[in-house]
């Protein structure tokens, strides 16, 4: 009876497969369903919020093993937006972030943890003016399923703050710091 019972069991886990594989999805930049937005201090009087317009990325998520989700994010520096063509001019100048040098900003993840309630630390690599530094963006699930057009998504949200000096980028007025907020939709593969 043991015998039967251990090759029974046997038999159903090497039927089942070895474990659930995260969905993969693109990031929907084509129907502006994503943004990359920055909000930076201004003489410590006000705040300047901008965009960038042009990005792309994928990330996987099984939301049955957080943890085997990973995130890739490309930004393009020279697309910087924060509707005021002169100051746009100036931030992507050698100033601050010179874009002309460094056309690309790049996140990589190196783990997500599941913080419970949908709430998630995404830890990754940042690279930007030059710079790799570890930074943790702080996301949050929003949820996922079918589209209308016969497509599957899923869709995220998240904060981080980013000190300037770490990426030997020049203080901006007041603040040594800029907030990014991050909006992701993807599009199931």
């Amino acid at each position: 009876m043991k015998k039967t019972l251990f090759v029974t069991g046997l038999a159903m886990a090497m039927a089942l497969p070895f474990g659930a594989s995260a969905a993969e999805y693109m990031i929907d930049t084509k129907g502006a369903h994503a943004s990359v937005n920055f909000k930076v201090s201004h003489l410590g009087y006000s705040f300047i919020k901008g965009r960038f317009n042009k990005f792309d990325g994928q990330f996987s998520y099984d939301p049955a093993d957080v943890s085997a989700s990973k995130v890739t994010v490309n930004v393009d520096t020279t697309s910087l937006d924060s509707n005021h063509a002169e100051r746009d001019k100036h931030i992507r100048s050698s100033d601050f972030i010179d874009a002309s040098k460094y056309d690309t900003a790049t996140f990589t993840s190196t783990s997500v943890v599941d913080k419970g309630n949908g709430q998630l630390a995404v830890n990754g690599d940042l690279n930007l003016h030059g710079v790799t530094k570890p930074i943790t963006i702080d996301a949050e699930f929003i949820g996922a399923g079918q589209d209308p057009w016969g497509g599957e998504r899923a869709g995220f949200y998240g904060t981080t703050r980013l000190e300037l000096a770490d990426f030997n980028i020049a203080v901006m007025g007041a603040s040594s710091y800029v907030d990014m907020e991050l909006h992701v939709e993807g599009v199931k593969k």
